[in-house]
């Protein structure tokens, strides 16, 4: 088959061993778009906008630097959640990185601390549910009860650092490989290093538990033979920035989605099928679907490639969003992911069709970054969001604000320029 290409962007899945290359962009979603509303501002380089799951009417907003600011009715509260600027180092893609809220209450973060590693802390709220008891915190221990509650960093970038809860209750922690670049350690094939991973762990245990954690009894790698950390859940990432799960309480599949920041040329985004942990996707023996450095093995195989993937043309930094389960939007754009490219400052939507092996195949690719104002009003989007309703936001980190998707005005337009590359 030939690939058809819109805009510098390819798609692409993997289906029993084989690439399948989907047409891109020809079978547009007929009707109007989404355009932007600003929800709220003033903040100082955020990362992340995570929705209060005790309050409908609040969500959180990560900065960089440290503070977490609460909103609550789009007004921004004077008091923050939690400020960890004293404890963490800020800077590059180094700070205050993720944000995971349980249904009890708890929070989790994620950041890098003064000596540029990563700690995953616990905390407690205080009596007022909107402010975090700082004495609560509890590192968890990586290196066993009596070792260092840190997973080192060899270098300054690659942190990863985004936290999600699965439909499953349990915590994943997306990591990046270590950082440099070209992974010179090959640390994300390595079986005994959790950098280049994904992790999943059970994190409802009692505050009394030593290491804040316990492995889930069928985490994929737990007497693999490969010799591979428990936590494991995925191998061979670069440097995921957000990952989420298609909502299964908004009739969502469950899927995990991954975007992964590549190299020097090609960013991806990896479909995982719900509960089809145990797979390898492939850096830094591939970059997208595409041979990278071969001269060590990857640690098994098959290597999956991306359900989608663009070139450097494009863009240059994959910030991933989620699938969309609202309704403000119109129903056609149900069950479309939303994504964007952080230097670019554009926004996209894909379909995705699952076949009968839970397989997704991405397809009819969208541009909205001028419907939402344009790439200057988008500034360096950081991350999205999903309120409590599951309507999407967009994090600026440059601008320092929170842009709500709001209900469809303008036709979309007819692409030109399409054409078929060998």
């Amino acid at each position: 088959m030939r690939p058809y290409n819109y805009g510098g962007m390819t798609v692409r899945r993997c289906l029993a061993g084989t690439i399948v290359l989907a047409v891109a962009a020809l079978a547009l979603v007929a009707q109007s778009r989404p355009r932007s509303s600003l929800y709220a501002s003033g903040f100082s380089a955020p990362l992340a906008f995570v929705q209060d799951p005790l309050d409908r009417a609040v969500q959180f907003v990560v900065e960089q630097g440290g503070r977490i600011r609460v909103v609550r009715n789009a007004t921004t509260l004077p008091a923050d959640l939690l400020d960890l600027t004293n404890v963490v180092s800020s800077g590059g893609e180094r700070g205050l990185l993720g944000l995971a809220c349980a249904a009890d209450g708890r929070l989790f973060v994620n950041f890098t601390d003064r000596s540029g590693n990563t700690v995953v802390a616990r905390f407690r709220r205080s009596a007022d549910p909107l402010v975090a008891n700082p004495a609560s915190r509890f590192d968890l221990r990586w290196n066993g009860a009596n070792g260092p509650a840190v997973i080192t960093q060899p270098f300054a970038n690659h942190n990863g650092g985004h936290l999600a809860f699965g439909p499953d209750g349990y915590l994943y922690v997306g990591l990046g490989d270590g950082g440099s670049g070209n992974d010179p350690d090959h640390r994300a094939q390595n079986p005994a290093e959790l950098l280049g991973k994904m992790l999943r762990i059970d994190v409802n245990v009692p505050d009394t538990h030593a290491i804040g954690y316990q492995v889930p009894p069928d985490n994929p790698f737990l007497n693999s033979g490969i010799g591979a950390r428990p936590e494991i859940w995925a191998f061979g990432l670069r440097n995921p920035w957000r990952y989420t799960f298609d909502d299964p309480a908004r009739a969502g599949t469950g899927a995990l989605l991954i975007a992964d920041v590549g190299q020097s040329d090609w960013e991806e985004i990896d479909y995982q099928p719900p509960n089809r942990g145990g797979r390898n996707y492939g850096w830094r023996n591939r970059e997208g679907a595409h041979a990278n450095i071969g001269s060590r093995p990857p640690a098994f195989q098959p290597l999956i490639d991306p359900v989608f993937e663009y070139g450097r043309a494009t863009g240059q930094s994959i910030t991933g969003g989620f699938v969309y389960r609202g309704r403000g939007l119109g129903s056609d754009y149900v069950g479309r992911y939303f994504f964007a490219d952080f230097v670019a400052g554009r926004v996209w939507s894909v379909a995705l069709t699952v076949d009968s092996q839970g397989e997704a195949r991405a397809s009819d690719l969208i541009e909205h970054t001028a419907d939402l104002g344009g790439s200057n009003q988008l500034g360096n989007i950081s991350s999205f969001g999903v309120d409590a309703d599951g309507e999407l936001y967009v994090v600026s980190l440059s601008r320092g604000t929170i842009i709500a998707l709001v209900g469809a005005l303008t036709a979309p337009a007819t692409p030109t320029d399409l054409r078929i590359i060998r």
